[in-house]
């Protein structure tokens, strides 16, 4: 007797992709006891350019840094469900895949982290926020997104470059003498099992002692598309992935998501893009709101449709944008 082939989950192999993947072969087990799930690990392009500038790559980067390999697996029949990180997804899929699903989204607010004062380090106060920020200090990023919001925000401080996953970022930001914060993103902190306490320390597995955290409100840091969302991609036509699809997605998420990617896509920009967005379905309708940097200019926008109407309004937003081209 031939048993039915296990349904291989494609990941890539951080910390923070592991906890993603294995989040939803738990859900999938859940849902469909009866079925075999297993998750085989792909090493994307971005995996081995650790060390590469991002922001300064002056567009030679390849897109689908994260997600390609993963991709390929999927077309070759190597794996039947690829989970990325919403973030990292090209708007632009290969012919023959499609984004099946979006679980519930986690929270879409960025965290600011930073060495907490001590008598035997120099730090900064607890609960202190972006506007509280000595003059001049210098704050980490690689993202494009969050150094023109902070630039917006505070036009007098210094931002500099940080690679490596999210653990290497803490101990950098705990070890140094010059660099004072990094923002991370709550979801990503929350997937890995690190918790903010009461006191606003962050701590779990892998967190250096004596980090603080403080949430950034959205009015200040908008959210890069699709952030704090998880992606399930799957060959088009394939039946038995579309049901496990099915009972996986979360349709607020997605519908919100669909309406940020809509505007990305209409923006022709990638996840390098200075373009910041955040959807939320609110009764039967979609709210978006976005902000866009070119050339030092930055252009806000914000527009309501129906939730059918979620790609429309991608569309419709992309245009008083542009207009600071």
């Amino acid at each position: 007797m031939n048993l039915p082939s296990p349904v291989v989950i494609a990941t890539r192999g951080s910390a923070l992709a592991m906890a993603q993947a294995r989040l939803i072969l738990g859900r999938c087990r859940e849902l469909y006891p009866a079925m075999a799930f297993e998750i085989k690990i792909f090493k994307t392009t971005g995996d081995r350019l650790q060390g590469a500038s991002l922001t300064k790559a002056g567009g030679t980067l390849p897109k689908g840094l994260f997600t390609k390999e993963l991709e390929v697996a999927l077309l070759e029949g190597q794996a039947d469900l690829a989970v990325h990180s919403l973030k990292d997804l090209p708007t632009e899929l290969p012919e023959g895949l499609m984004l099946a699903a979006t679980p519930e989204r986690e929270d879409v607010r960025d965290v600011l982290i930073y060495r907490a004062e001590t008598q035997a380090r120099p730090g900064l106060k607890a609960g202190i926020n972006l506007s509280g920020f000595p003059a001049g200090a210098t704050v980490a990023t690689s993202s494009t997104r969050r150094k023109c919001q902070i630039h917006a925000a505070r036009p007098d401080l210094n931002v500099v470059e940080i690679r490596g996953n999210l653990a290497t970022r803490l101990k950098k930001i705990a070890e140094s003498e010059t660099l004072s914060a990094t923002l991370l993103a709550k979801a990503g902190i929350s997937r890995l099992g690190w918790v903010i306490g009461p006191d606003g320390f962050l701590a779990g597995d892998g967190v250096p002692a004596g980090l603080q955290a403080t949430y950034l409100d959205l009015e200040v840091m908008l959210p890069c598309v699709g952030q704090g969302a998880i992606g399930l991609e799957i060959r088009c036509n394939d039946p038995r992935m579309e049901q496990v699809c099915a009972a996986l997605n979360h349709a607020p998420t997605f519908h919100s998501i669909t309406a940020e990617r809509s505007l990305l896509r209409s923006m022709g920009g990638g996840c390098l893009s200075p373009l910041a967005a955040h959807g939320h379905v609110q009764g039967q309708d979609i709210l978006l709101r976005a902000v866009y940097f070119r050339d030092g200019h930055c252009r806000k926008a914000s527009g309501r449709r129906a939730v059918l109407e979620a790609e429309a309004l991608g569309l419709e937003l992309s245009h008083p944008l542009k207009a600071t081209e």
